[in-house]
């Protein structure tokens, strides 16, 4: 008879992102120690661990209340996790870019302190002729994007993006604002001036 294969690790994360997002409730760890086996099969021993590592990527948000950690994720979270990385990724290539612009300037620098040749002062001319082509041709697109279908459908699609994004956050501060209620008794008035909310805080249309 065959040994029964066990859950990966990344499998456990992904097994109990889902009870979060099935359930859409909170959760002490203790409780997530008794449930997790049942719901997920993930063994009690192991839940901490996988926890701590949702906790510490941003995928399950953690909160103290009172002398108790409570834990809760969203379906929306874990998205928006994602798409935050995303930026954080595209802020570090522009900081790559820019790194990159100067290591080259500081190049042409010590470059231009060498014995010149006149291959390399050719070569060097047409390099920069080329560069000045693609500079101006970037500018003349970019002239030109406001008309484009492609960047106008682009930024609709972005534009529903937000709103959908804007909505799931909307809906997860009024489960969050109910939850309050039903446990803590916290009125809606008390959350919003809490956590400095609108009191007509709204999804958009």
């Amino acid at each position: 008879m065959s040994k029964r294969k066990g859950i990966t690790f990344e499998e456990k994360r992904k097994r109990l992102c889902d009870l979060f997002h099935e359930s859409k409730d909170f959760y002490q760890l203790k409780e997530l120690e008794r449930q997790a086996p049942k719901l997920k099969g993930i063994v009690s021993q192991s839940v901490k661990e996988v926890v701590e590592s949702l906790v510490a990527d941003n995928l399950i948000n953690c909160e103290k209340i009172g002398t108790s950690n409570y834990y809760w994720s969203f379906p929306g979270t874990s998205k928006i996790q994602k798409e935050e990385k995303i930026k954080q990724l595209r802020t570090e290539i522009k900081e790559q870019e820019k790194l990159q612009k100067e290591l080259k300037k500081k190049i042409d620098i010590a470059s231009s302190e060498r014995v010149p040749s006149e291959t390399r002062e050719q070569n060097l001319e047409l390099l920069k002729k080329e560069l000045e082509k693609n500079e101006k041709f970037k500018a003349e697109i970019k002239k030109y994007e406001d008309c484009d279908p492609v960047v106008i459908e682009q930024k609709r699609q972005d534009s529903e993006k937000a709103k959908e994004a804007a909505n799931r956050w909307t809906d997860n501060i009024f489960i969050l604002q109910s939850f309050c209620n039903n446990k803590f008794y916290v009125t809606p008035k008390d959350f919003c001036k809490n956590f400095n909310i609108p009191e007509d805080l709204d999804t958009i249309d």
